[in-house]
């Protein structure tokens, strides 16, 4: 079993062996649930109920800022131990509630003076949740977004309101990349019952990734969400046509980063005691390569720093959540955050 210091040691070396022959700049993207991001307002029309100071939750003003003291910190340390310093360059979230929450975090003394901007729009999910994506102007300029919708029905024929999906364009870095960020449809009521929800996302993700690649065959699309299936269900591999071996991609094929850590037992949260690896991030395949003239894919991690884990107890190891049913924690969320590095000859 490979331990995370041996594997740290391992992406360092990997890394070093490349920069020793060429020097290259990098570039981190990642992924974070944040777990029920939300402020302490009762918003008419939305259920947030449990998240209000008179909510089971019991949703204060201290809890609330505890949450995103905690947000930050986690999001600050992304990519640390790898020389990585301000948290990502571009950072995909779920479960917020509004864009008003993602601003505060923004706000936060420890990620202030990364200027991370935001891009959010209104999801018509009935608990208000939804995707966003945040970045450092630093390293990207967004050139256009759009929120594109879920249309499902259940087997009744009743409307099921789900997250959109999110697409930002513009310049990485001197580079054109686009970003595709999702929470499909959850696995409550079963996973075989919801599959063809998750399938549905898959397909939409999938005509969004073919429209932009039809602009241009060599472009640079990461798809990247809480996605409640692994890369080995069908939704990834099927719907998405996303593969786990980077050297043999067939026609029309993007690469899973995450694959080759799921098959080595790694995942990204504990779903029903068991693990799992429902974070992932995508890529299409003109980031698969050695060739760094341009930008390319390096490694991927499951973030699972030891301060974000449950100490001890039956739930050791797992990640530290806000809330187990309403009790608080105090913790961060109950998924790991995932990240790529991305590499390119300077």
């Amino acid at each position: 079993m490979i331990t995370r210091i041996t594997f740290i040691l391992i992406l360092f070396s990997s890394l070093m062996t490349i920069n020793a022959q060429q020097q290259l700049r990098t570039g981190l993207i990642a992924f974070y649930n944040l777990e029920n991001l939300f402020d302490t307002i009762d918003t008419p029309g939305v259920l947030d109920e449990e998240f209000t100071p008179d909510g089971p939750n019991k949703w204060s003003g201290n809890r609330y800022r505890e949450k995103l003291d905690n947000m930050a910190y986690a999001i600050s340390k992304i990519g640390e131990d790898e020389g990585w310093k301000g948290g990502p360059a571009v950072l995909g979230v779920s479960e917020i509630e509004n864009r008003s929450v993602l601003e505060d975090l923004a706000a936060h003394p420890l990620l202030k003076e990364s200027n991370y901007q935001i891009v959010h729009y209104d999801s018509p999910d009935l608990r208000g949740v939804d995707v966003a994506l945040m970045y450092r102007p630093r390293f990207f300029s967004v050139t256009s977004s759009a929120s594109p919708s879920l249309p499902l029905t259940s087997e009744e024929g009743e409307p099921v309101y789900t997250r959109d999906q999110l697409v930002v364009s513009g310049i990485f870095d001197g580079e054109p990349m686009h970003f595709i960020v999702g929470h499909w449809p959850s696995r409550s009521g079963g996973e075989l019952t919801t599959r063809p929800r998750r399938n549905a996302a898959a397909e939409l993700s999938r005509r969004l990734v073919d429209s932009l690649l039809a602009i241009d065959s060599s472009g640079k699309v990461f798809v990247m969400g809480d996605l409640n299936d692994d890369p080995v269900d069908e939704s990834l591999r099927k719907y998405l046509r996303a593969a786990g071996n980077p050297e043999r991609l067939k026609e029309g094929e993007m690469f899973n980063t995450m694959f080759p850590l799921f098959r080595k037992g790694i995942g990204s949260l504990n779903y029903r005691d068991g693990m799992n690896l429902f974070d992932q991030i995508i890529v299409s395949p003109s980031l698969v390569g050695t060739d760094y003239s341009s930008y390319k894919f390096h490694h991927a991690r499951v973030f699972n720093s030891p301060f974000l884990m449950q100490k001890d107890g039956q739930y050791k190891g797992y990640p530290l959540r806000s809330f187990a049913g309403t009790v608080w924690q105090g913790g961060y969320s109950d998924h790991f955050p995932v990240y790529v590095i991305i590499v390119r000859k300077v």
